[in-house]
């Protein structure tokens, strides 16, 4: 059970990206839950906290090549996080297995 509830804290990128580790975060009381479900939401959150100054950049980049690459950059950023997610998901269900 406990891996289940990790693992998806990381698939919840899925279906509730920030309110299901929230959720699972509060809820549990084992620790190993608990700092899966932190370690998800981090993720989840990265993307957009990155996000923030890549929107000041892309806002004020003077061509429009420059801009283009901040947008390109943020899906970078973003497909990265969805694939570690993925993957540490996949890592948690077979530590045990």
């Amino acid at each position: 059970m406990r891996q289940l509830l990790s693992a998806l804290s990381y698939f919840s990128i899925f279906f509730a990206p920030f309110l299901f580790p929230i959720i699972i975060w509060i809820v549990a009381k084992d620790d190993y839950i608990e700092g899966h479900a932190k370690r998800a939401l981090f993720s989840h959150v990265f993307p957009f906290l990155a996000a923030i100054p890549l929107f000041y950049f892309f806002v004020t980049a003077h061509s429009l090549g420059s801009a283009v690459g901040f947008v390109i950059l943020f899906f970078v950023i973003y497909g990265l996080s969805f694939v570690y997610n993925v993957v540490k998901g996949i890592q948690v269900l077979r530590e045990y297995a």
